[in-house]
């Protein structure tokens, strides 16, 4: 499994929850298999975006895309920071 970490802040959550919503489509298209998302506890504003990929090259490719970095904008999104991780184990206890 291929996950991507994305930690950034953003201008105003619903705001912010809307434009993502609306581009669903285009992240599982690009090869986004499933997501989750996080705020910090004591800063509703900060924002965690962990997601799974089919692979780190379309990830890549997806974020680092001008159309995604006018999105990004138009959410009110702050200074993102994108971490690649490869899975060693997962488990339920």
């Amino acid at each position: 499994m291929k996950h991507v970490l994305i930690i950034h802040e953003v201008e105003e959550y619903q705001a912010w929850k809307k434009v993502f919503d609306a581009a669903a489509h285009i992240r599982k298209q690009a090869g986004e298999i499933s997501y989750q998302v996080l705020k910090y506890e004591n800063q509703p504003n900060k924002i965690v975006h962990f997601s799974v990929w089919v692979s780190h090259e379309k990830a890549k490719t997806f974020f680092e895309s001008p159309a995604l970095v006018q999105i990004r904008e138009q959410a009110g999104v702050k200074a993102p920071s994108f971490i690649y991780l490869n899975e060693l184990e997962t488990g339920i206890l």
